[in-house]
């Protein structure tokens, strides 16, 4: 039995690779595995609310059960919640296997922006938490509904200032660029043959990317996982929005750096056809 994690941003390609995934021979495949378990988990254990033993048992009820009772050989979850417990589960589960999926931050911002607005970083919901972690005494845990769950900075982080001032777009900007250096540091400390770096948009335009995913994971390639990239899938709304003026500057000024460091600079925002 081996095990397997796909993190990530979110809206950057995990519910294709759930989908692929799932279509591969003797692999039981999760998209956001206990997710109203994980994502308050992951938020409290970013914020330091939360050591890494308390984090541990939640994990090792949850995701190690699951991998310890699965009937195939592989396990995997496709889950940017996860992203924030990677040291956990990867002393949980020695042997976990960890695929780093990126794709362009500003398609990130935009789709959170436009298309799950609702559910991250609206200003309702992140007051209610801030008000939460502020002073848990006076204002209980809000329910662990998507919407409530998304990381803030620490009081001591140096970006708590300007995040404050943030608006939603600015919020989900600093997420991208944040999860993905959490991401990078937290897989940096491993053994390489233990994790992977890949772009969705390379999975969309070349079998050798998928078959090199499949490489990793010790899964047999075929010709249809590739020909699953071809759309997008999880979409509630089939449409495509270039980052005006405005929110392209904001997303620079916030997360320029990271999408520097990923390889995105250089190119122009794509559109994407559905």
């Amino acid at each position: 039995m081996t095990a397997f994690f796909v993190v990530s941003s979110g809206r950057s390609g995990t519910a294709m690779l759930h989908k692929a995934l799932s279509a591969a021979d003797g692999v039981e495949m999760h998209h956001e595995y206990m997710v109203h378990i994980v994502q308050p988990l992951a938020v409290r254990r970013y914020m330091g609310l939360i050591d890494a033993a308390a984090a541990k048992r939640v994990l090792g009820e949850t995701h190690a059960a699951a991998v310890r009772y699965c009937g195939k050989a592989h396990w995997g979850d496709s889950s940017n919640k996860l992203s924030w417990l990677i040291p956990e589960l990867a002393e949980l589960l020695p042997q976990a296997k960890f695929v780093h999926l990126v794709r362009d931050g500003r398609k990130v911002a935009s789709s959170y922006f436009h298309k799950l607005g609702g559910e991250c970083y609206d200003d309702r919901s992140t007051a209610i938490l801030r008000a939460h972690i502020d002073d848990p005494a006076r204002n209980p845990p809000p329910p662990p509904e998507k919407k409530y769950w998304w990381p803030l900075p620490a009081a001591s982080d140096p970006a708590a200032a300007a995040f404050a001032g943030y608006d939603q777009f600015g919020r989900i900007a600093w997420h991208w660029a944040e999860i993905n250096r959490v991401i990078l540091e937290a897989l940096a400390a491993l053994a390489p043959q233990r994790h992977m770096f890949l772009r969705l948009e390379e999975l969309r335009e070349t079998p050798g990317a998928v078959r090199g995913l499949c490489d990793f994971l010790n899964l047999p390639y075929r010709d249809e996982y590739f020909s699953m990239f071809a759309r997008p899938h999880n979409v509630n709304r089939p449409e495509d929005r270039l980052l005006d003026e405005r929110q392209r500057a904001q997303f620079a000024g916030i997360a320029g750096r990271m999408l520097a460091r990923l390889g995105y600079a250089s190119s122009g925002e794509y559109v994407v056809n559905y």
